[in-house]
């Protein structure tokens, strides 16, 4: 895959390495890690797309037709990095689906070092498209060396970084901010099935001045988990034990067959 030039399909349909109409600021999706035509949390995905849809455009999505597009644009390719794109040239007119193969991704190998922004996004439960806010603020985190950012609000509420959740550990648990922001697939698949492992998890506030009280933090996105050293000018310990009991649990997560339903 990737000696292979990235796939686009709309409704099914070749194009350019580009998102169809040029820049469409109005639509939602989701994006997938894709090994051996398999994808954890199938079911998370079209549910997402389904009642992202109903909230956009006033319909939802036919599971099998997205599984048969993914199927398609992925053509004879094992691995990759999928994405389902729900896009319409503007409000009120139907939808067409985009998915984007690209080579497969993964976390970066060292620990993320985040660095706090003054923003949160709009619709924040919606994975959607036009949030100038959270590009620009990724970028500056990333021309300022650190890996992403983290959004908050005025008051220095905690809510998710600008391409994942976060939680933080305290003696014997796990703590996600209680703050608007996406449920990641991810972190749907790993939050219930923590406390088995003897990792109880609870949402409350957390607040940037907290940081210091807390013993390490974690992400979780489509590409995986990954710890965090550093959040502005607070070192966070990695956390090998955590980062060890939360890995096994996300590796049990079985994985989905993409095959038309």
């Amino acid at each position: 895959m990737d000696t292979q030039r990235a796939i686009t399909e709309i409704d099914g349909r070749p194009i350019t390495d580009q998102l169809p109409f040029g820049f469409v600021p109005y639509g939602h999706f989701t994006a997938m890690q894709v090994r051996g035509r398999r994808t954890r949390g199938l079911d998370l995905h079209l549910r997402r797309l389904d009642a992202a849809g109903r909230e956009l455009f006033g319909i939802g999505v036919d599971g099998g037709e997205v599984l048969e597009r993914i199927g398609h644009a992925l053509g004879d390719v094992e691995d990759a990095s999928v994405r389902v794109y729900m896009l319409a040239r503007e409000p009120g007119e139907p939808p067409s689906t985009v998915v984007t193969v690209r080579p497969p991704g993964g976390m970066p190998e060292a620990p993320l070092r985040l660095e706090a922004v003054p923003y949160q996004r709009t619709v924040p439960h919606v994975k959607h498209l036009g949030d100038f806010g959270q590009t620009y603020y990724r970028e500056v985190a990333q021309r300022h060396g650190r890996d992403d950012a983290l959004l908050t609000a005025p008051d220095g509420a905690i809510a998710e970084c600008g391409i994942a959740n976060i939680a933080f550990a305290v003696e014997g648990g796990i703590v996600w901010p209680d703050a608007p922001a996406l449920a990641g697939i991810t972190m749907q698949l790993v939050e219930p099935r923590l406390a088995a492992a003897g990792l109880p998890t609870r949402r409350e506030p957390v607040h940037l001045a907290d940081l210091p009280g807390y013993r390490a933090a974690i992400v979780t996105n489509a590409r995986g988990i990954a710890p965090v050293a550093q959040i502005d000018d607070v070192e966070l310990a990695v956390d090998t034990e955590l980062m060890d009991t939360v890995m096994a649990v996300y590796q049990a997560v079985p994985w989905d067959p993409i095959v038309v339903r």
